[in-house]
């Protein structure tokens, strides 16, 4: 009897025993079920490998990468890629137009956070004196890189002295935020080199979502604009080809256009302008866009404030006549006006 009851006992024993290891077994599947996948596949060296992974590195275009097709939408005074002007020819120069959209398409690869130099007529203030200026025949005073300190934003080294500026940057120009400090910004423009210290009320900071589609080009040598609209990376649509007159330089009063990249900074539906040496209002321009300093790209100039519109000069696109700003006829002036988003276009002006 005490062996029946002993064998008894084992047996309830066993069975309670294979019951917990079936219990166990269960609810370890039930949490392998639970962990995602890739943390069974990964072991921790290969989550540490993973987590030192970069993103690629952006492919940088050049001018040959950058490919431009016609699709205008401004169709008034066409000019083709090359057209007769008097006894020889004129050209777009699309090679050199293609290098500047390449730069463009590169300086956009990574997201930055861009600001433009902002000084038109001393609005925020002249810039102090550099140390070793000169004047030049406008007897203005200008630094080595031959900028006017007038409507410019002084540039001073980050690593020197700053009681006076080493540079001066021209209003209009973009550059990219480095660093912020209490009064001023570091930067790097894009087509000065080095990083500089500018003080905060000269710079404006644009939106974060800022990026750069549309762009103007105005040639001094061949007096002709084109505009271009990115359609995607590397591939731009021209949108108009026209003649134009530029700045011509005649000092006191008249100056060339700037060469550079500036920011589209402001419109005008009518453009007053003062008689040479006088404050008195002559006429003005119609739809003007300006891009750095006192230049405009406008329609054709109307002496009188009280007359018309005038859409049309036999000048344009001859030789520069201009005190500063791009003539084009006045639709034409009109279609940018409307087309190029403000602060979100690019005036390139080459020969």
């Amino acid at each position: 009897m005490k062996y029946r009851l002993s064998s008894i006992s084992i047996l309830i024993f066993l069975l309670s025993l294979f019951s917990c290891i079936r219990e166990k077994t269960s609810e370890t599947e039930t949490m392998q079920d639970s962990i995602p996948a890739e943390s069974l596949e990964n072991s921790p060296n290969d989550i540490a490998i993973n987590e030192q992974k970069k993103e690629p590195e952006p492919v940088f275009l050049t001018a040959q990468d950058i490919q431009l097709r016609r699709e205008l939408l401004f169709d008034k005074y066409i000019l083709e890629d090359t057209y007769p002007y008097r006894d020889t020819v004129r050209s777009f120069q699309w090679q050199a137009i293609c290098d500047k959209l390449a730069f463009i398409e590169n300086m956009q690869q990574k997201p930055v956070q861009w600001v433009v130099f902002e000084n038109y007529k001393n609005i925020n203030g002249e810039a102090p004196t550099i140390l070793n200026y000169t004047r030049n025949e406008y007897n203005r005073i200008t630094d080595s890189l031959g900028i006017e300190r007038f409507q410019s934003v002084p540039l001073y080294s980050p690593t020197g002295d700053i009681s006076s500026p080493k540079l001066y940057g021209q209003d209009g120009t973009l550059a990219k935020i480095v660093d912020t400090e209490e009064d001023y910004y570091l930067i790097e423009p894009i087509l000065i080199e080095g990083q500089w210290l500018v003080p905060k009320n000269y710079i404006r900071e644009l939106p974060d979502s800022t990026s750069f589609q549309h762009i103007v080009v105005v040639d001094r040598i061949q007096q002709n604009i084109a505009t271009l609209e990115r359609e995607s990376p590397g591939n731009w649509l021209i949108r108009s080809t026209n003649p134009a007159t530029t700045g011509r330089f005649k000092p006191p009063y008249a100056q060339k256009t700037p060469l550079g990249i500036f920011l589209l900074q402001q419109k005008k539906r009518r453009m007053h302008y003062f008689q040479d040496g006088t404050r008195e209002i002559e006429g003005y321009a119609p739809y003007a866009s300006r891009f750095t300093n006192g230049a405009y790209i406008h329609g054709i100039p109307v002496v009188g404030v009280d007359n018309p519109i005038k859409e049309h000069s036999p000048t344009l696109g001859t030789t520069p006549r201009s005190h500063m700003c791009v003539r084009n006829n006045s639709s034409h002036a009109e279609f940018i006006y409307k087309w190029a988003p403000l602060r979100r276009t690019l005036v390139i002006v080459i020969e």
